[in-house]
């Protein structure tokens, strides 16, 4: 189910009146939120709904097991088993062909022709192949797994206490605005919340919440699905027909597609998270305003990065552990943050570009006599030249990100040089691009400043512009519905 649909329009509104209508029976109201989120995911498989539930109860057992015993080794042995369980799962689904075919086949192959035994190589991989096809990759399956496996992790940590029941801990990991592509909201922020259950005395922040769905829903229906349809496939598709001019047009569009995409996905989730009375932490926060990469990955996707951080890059020692040790932290941290967003060597050599760059960034700082973290009120020019090199450095490393092998990457960075008259150029898409940068203004607190504005308002007027986005929106979006970026993570 997709949120700019009319299908989830309807799922949601009468999500809305149930969960508010019944406040004063808790169980109850409970299970029909829970009721609620597997449904919204059974709308894509039941059979990936019930998963779910299973990886619900199945972490949450884990973690009350952890919590109830005293002694270090037992807790050790079920924590690594939690996380076994949980990467396992995530393996099968979306790394066992690219295991399989990227990695076993190229290793398997010169054992097989040195030992005359090709045909059987070859009829093996023949069989093994369609049933590795067979394989459906769950949607959202990387962000609830993320979740879970935080959760454990804080309780074996004794950082928080284990859900008060199994029906809590579900309504955590499967509520269905965040569930297929996040933000990855920690137990801590949302668990809490799903155990006591919004009700009258619960702030609502609806003006919020709508002038987030809204402007979530102009992101994806207007601009990201324009920069989709008649930039970024374009180019990407078939790199080779385009000149230099139009490719970098392309390249500038994914930029901005997948930010307005992601965002909006994040926008729109904390926008109904809000009106249910749940508070989700910000997912972005004007991420191409970054004047260094370090800074960009504190604004990008901060659900992910922080995850990293936190249960990857600081438990492998972090900045702890000598120069040379926390550039090779750093390089593993997003090697595994490439390798989570896909199955491929591009993701991997994304991951690996972020990595290599953020330790040379701190080098190059020091051979200036500039501290590793970045001034929170840089100069002008500073921020300006800053600016300029952090977009388009994200951009170039979207290449990677945005290609299907390596070879349509190499197509890419060639034909960039490449002279000829541009066929995509137009005032409009100027335009496009333009606005999708300009939106990061909405990001995080720009959101409220708008909303400060806006409370100067009469409420009619207020009424009125918001009902104006809304056919703007209506009006200038594509036919049909793309499927967000990021439910293939």
């Amino acid at each position: 189910m997709l949120f700019p649909t009319f299908v989830f329009a309807v799922f949601f509104t009468v999500v809305f009146f149930i969960h508010w209508r019944t406040e004063r029976f808790g169980l109850f109201r409970k299970v029909l939120l829970l009721g609620a989120s597997l449904f919204f995911y059974g709308w894509w498989s039941w059979k990936f709904a019930l998963m779910l539930l299973g990886s619900a109860l199945i972490n949450h057992q884990m973690a009350v097991a952890i919590s109830a015993s005293d002694d270090p080794d037992r807790r050790r042995r079920l924590f690594r088993w939690a996380v076994a369980a949980n990467l396992l799962l995530l393996v099968f689904f979306k790394y066992t062909r690219f295991l399989f075919v990227d990695v076993l086949l190229p290793l398997a192959r010169p054992l097989f022709v040195q030992a005359g035994g090709l045909d059987l190589f070859a009829d093996g991989v023949d069989e093994v192949i369609p049933l590795i096809d067979r394989i459906i990759l769950p949607v959202g399956v990387s962000f609830f797994t993320f979740q879970a496996l935080s959760y454990v992790a804080d309780v074996y940590k004794k950082t928080i206490p284990p859900a008060a029941t199994s029906l809590d801990f579900a309504n955590y990991l499967a509520f269905f605005p965040q569930l297929v592509a996040g933000p990855i909201v920690r137990a801590c922020d949302l668990l809490p919340q799903m155990e006591r259950m919004p009700g009258r005395t619960t702030a609502i922040e609806a003006n919020r919440a709508i002038l987030l769905i809204l402007v979530g829903l102009f992101k994806k229906m207007v601009v990201a699905n324009w920069l989709s349809e008649h930039l970024a496939d374009r180019v990407f598709a078939h790199p080779e027909v385009y000149c230099g001019k139009d490719v970098l047009l392309g390249v500038y569009g994914y930029t901005l597609q997948i930010y307005c995409d992601f965002s909006a996905y994040s926008d729109i989730a904390i926008g109904t998270a809000l009106l249910l009375g749940f508070h989700f932490p910000i997912n972005f926060n004007a991420p191409y305003f970054a004047v260094t990469l370090q800074e960009f990955w504190r604004r990008w996707h901060i659900s992910l990065s922080s995850w990293l951080r936190d249960y990857l890059y600081i438990p492998m020692g972090g900045g702890r552990c000598g120069v040379w040790r926390t550039r090779m932290n750093l390089l593993i941290t997003f090697l595994l943050g490439g390798l989570w967003h896909g199955a491929g060597w591009t993701f991997i050599l994304w991951g690996a570009f972020h990595g290599f760059y953020l330790s040379l960034e701190r080098i190059v700082r020091g051979w200036f006599g500039l501290s590793e973290k970045p001034s929170e009120n840089p100069s002008l020019g500073w921020k300006i030249l800053g600016r300029i090199w952090i977009f388009h450095l994200a951009a170039f490393a979207w290449i990677l990100f945005r290609s299907v092998d390596l070879e349509t990457v190499g197509h890419v960075l060639r034909q960039l040089v490449v002279p000829g008259t541009a066929k995509l150029f137009s005032a409009r898409a100027v335009l496009i691009l333009t606005i999708g940068y300009l939106l990061q203004y909405f990001d995080g607190d720009g959101c409220r400043a708008v909303l400060r504005r806006l409370g100067r308002l009469h409420y009619f007027a207020t009424a009125v512009l918001a009902a104006a986005l809304l056919a703007v929106i209506l009006g200038l979006a594509p036919d049909g519905v793309m499927p967000f970026i990021y439910f293939q993570f």
